[in-house]
């Protein structure tokens, strides 16, 4: 092997050790609610009515304002991004049928006090760590695949996830929560879906020639999936509050989680 294709080699591997690092460093995100460990039980109810709000707006902005426009960037081809956000609505929609079934049909017989002392994870917790696992899976790709270009042009793209996540890691850890996890079991699960990342990021070091197209893809289907989550299952938990001056609280929460979304895509575009 000659000094050209040894040095080429070794950029190669540096490149993917550089990317590996990053998207551990995003994964750590994850763990930012570890300062929530320590809350008492009705400062945790607080936290999460904060958080039930904030996620929702989050989750929708990130499939709306980042997602969406990514994958139409990526792709060039509006068909074929609209059949990728359907297919990832529709399949969120059957996993959070099936789960529904299969919870009921499990548990259908049993007494009502096994019932009550059973704590209950509600169905959208699934549905949220496997669209956030596909949404760091991807944003694993698009930093491996950035540090292949060039190492300055993938510490960029690792800003822009870390800006990008920072809110939603936290709406996510309170999802889970607010489901019925409990909080060490929220932070393990929510990291754990961060981890995809890194897999991403493997991923991208097979397939960095056609990863174009793989990417929006994934990137239109995790829309679909945030989508319906927003609308079907965290919305739903919002409109369950009937105090006015609450429901108010909510609405602007809501917004704020939307326009930070919006506002950290314009100042660290991915």
């Amino acid at each position: 092997m000659s000094s050209v294709n040894i040095a080429k080699e070794v950029s190669k591997l540096l490149e993917l050790f550089y990317a590996l690092l990053a998207t551990i460093v995003v994964s750590l995100l994850s763990l930012i609610g570890v300062f929530a460990l320590s809350l008492s039980e009705h400062a945790l109810d607080g936290f999460l009515f904060v958080l039930l709000s904030f996620s929702a707006g989050s989750i929708l902005g990130a499939a709306y304002f980042d997602l969406l426009p990514e994958a139409v960037e990526t792709s060039g081809d509006t068909s074929s991004v609209v059949l990728c956000i359907t297919a990832g609505f529709l399949v969120f929609f059957f996993l959070e049928r099936f789960i529904y079934w299969y919870h009921g049909h499990i548990h259908g017989h049993e007494a009502p006090s096994e019932v009550d002392k059973r704590v209950t994870v509600k169905r959208f917790v699934y549905l949220n760590m496997l669209g956030d696992g596909i949404h760091n899976f991807i944003d694993g790709m698009v930093i491996a695949a950035s540090f292949f270009l060039a190492p300055t042009i993938g510490l960029v793209a690792t800003t822009a996830v870390v800006f990008h996540e920072l809110p939603q890691e936290i709406g996510d850890f309170g999802v889970l929560v607010y489901g019925g996890l409990a909080k060490k079991r929220a932070l393990f699960f929510n990291f754990l879906s961060a981890l995809t990342a890194v897999a991403g990021a493997l991923l991208s070091n097979f397939f960095a020639v056609n990863i174009e197209n793989f990417v929006s893809s994934l990137v239109a289907f995790a829309a679909g999936g945030f989508i319906y989550l927003a609308a079907s299952e965290l919305i739903p938990e919002m409109q369950r509050e009937k105090d006015s001056r609450k429901s108010a609280i909510q609405f602007v929460l809501f917004i704020f989680g939307l326009f930070l979304i919006w506002s950290l895509g314009r100042i660290f575009p991915a």
